[in-house]
């Protein structure tokens, strides 16, 4: 029996509020680097997802003691016990379906040393992995495969001059970035190209706070040897998260308040979706609590979204209901997540009736009524999240919700304070 979510367009209130969850990038980071931290570190208001979980459960096979905490505000932060140094030993570890646990743990693996049989979920599977292998082999790791399932021969890396292929995910940096520390000599990681790059700020962010400093070159990341120091610190609120609740009061001429997001001081790349909601017609209020107001009517805009492809879906399901044809480009490297992004939402747009043209990188979505069908989440929790949006306006049916688990298990749950109607079922 498979499940659905109904999502029908209901009363808006005129101005709501969201308490968005923590960042998935930036938890995943600090988690593995208070993993292998000298110390006790404390993370506070933490993402819990699929993805989240997937990272504490491979730290804690590893060795390493995580204990939840309540704080005085509801909140609750994670005590983490770090190994002081990467994991040693002779482990199975399982990366679950998130990228940054996979391509995170495989470079700290090898900067220790043992042997490590290490699978992930089949989705995970499909996803690239190459780049970071090839540039773990250059430094002396053994790698048996070439995705997951890896058998994982570590006895430390060499360090030095690396090359990183950084075309298809800023990941494979931030992994080796992160593991480049314990090597035995200095790290230097030369790239030709780099997609998503606020994410490896995130990253170069999540070293510093732990002790770590990274001196940037316009193509190269030079890392001294070193360790890290555990630290204390909170997680702002997820920008990839708050994107649907940030378009569906664009899309209502609602008001919509996010407390803990401050578009003035994120490093999260996303955020320059609210800029380009701006374009649209929407006003935005910055401040600790960022606030977006829709306009009586959206314009289509033509962006790149090289810098924001995780959201780059969002857009496109606000873009139906503008006037003019919105361009969306420099998003080549969605074809490569957790489905063919750009494909997929191609696909579901056109279910509704939308005129959709695409290329390699980029895609053009033409205003136009959806009618309102059921629509595949192609196992990704971003098209799942990204379609809710076209329930703001015409009644929609997604299959398989639950994959919103991956990011933000409460998804369903905060969209309701948008007005619309949510109906979870199975048939």
């Amino acid at each position: 029996m498979s499940k659905y979510v109904h999502i029908a367009p209901g009363t808006p209130p005129a101005k709501w509020q969201v308490r968005v969850p923590g960042s998935k990038s930036i938890t995943n980071r600090v988690l593995l680097l208070a993993g292998v931290a000298s110390g006790k570190s404390t993370l506070r208001s933490p993402l819990v997802a699929d993805d989240t979980n997937a990272m504490v459960s491979a730290l804690r096979g590893l060795g390493v003691a995580i204990d939840e905490r309540p704080e005085d505000d509801g909140s609750f932060s994670w005590i983490v016990e770090g190994l002081g140094g990467p994991p040693n030993g002779h482990e199975e570890v399982h990366v679950g379906m998130g990228a940054t646990v996979g391509r995170f743990m495989v470079p700290m693996l090898a900067a220790g040393g043992g042997r490590f049989a290490i699978d992930s979920h089949a989705q995970l599977r499909r996803r690239p992995l190459g780049p970071v292998l090839t540039a773990l082999r250059a430094q002396g790791a053994s790698i048996e495969g070439e995705a997951f399932p890896l058998v994982l021969g570590a006895c430390g890396l060499a360090g030095g001059d690396v090359e990183v292929d950084g075309s298809i995910s800023s990941q494979f940096l931030s992994g080796l970035l992160m593991a480049a520390p314990f090597a035995r000599a200095d790290t230097r990681l030369h790239f030709d190209a780099l997609v998503s790059k606020p994410y490896l700020e995130l990253t170069l962010s999540a070293m510093r706070a732990f002790g770590v400093p990274v001196d940037v070159a316009p193509s190269a990341l030079s890392v001294s040897r070193g360790a890290y120091r555990a630290t204390n610190l909170a997680i702002e609120p997820d920008v990839s998260t708050a994107s649907y609740f940030l378009a569906s009061a664009a899309l209502t001429g609602t008001t919509v308040r996010l407390p803990g997001l401050d578009r003035r001081v994120t490093a999260q790349g996303d955020i320059e979706l609210v800029g380009f909601l701006e374009q649209m017609g929407c006003s935005v209020t910055d401040g600790p609590a960022l606030e977006l107001t829709g306009p009586k009517q959206l314009r289509g805009v033509q962006v790149n979204m090289v810098n924001s492809s995780d959201v780059f879906m969002t857009l496109a399901c606000v873009a139906p209901f503008a006037e003019g044809p919105t361009t969306i480009e420099g998003i080549g490297h969605a074809r490569v997540k957790e489905s063919d992004r750009i494909a997929a939402c191609a696909e579901n747009l056109e279910r509704l009736g939308i005129k959709v043209e695409q290329g390699p990188d980029w895609m053009r979505i033409h205003p136009g009524r959806p009618q309102g069908t059921s629509l595949p989440t192609y196992e990704d929790h971003r098209i799942a999240m990204a379609f809710s949006l076209i329930g703001t306006h015409d009644a929609v049916m997604l299959e398989d919700p639950d994959v919103v688990g991956k990011t933000c298990p409460q998804f369903f749950e905060l969209w309701e304070a948008s007005g619309a109607q949510v109906i979870m079922g199975e048939q």
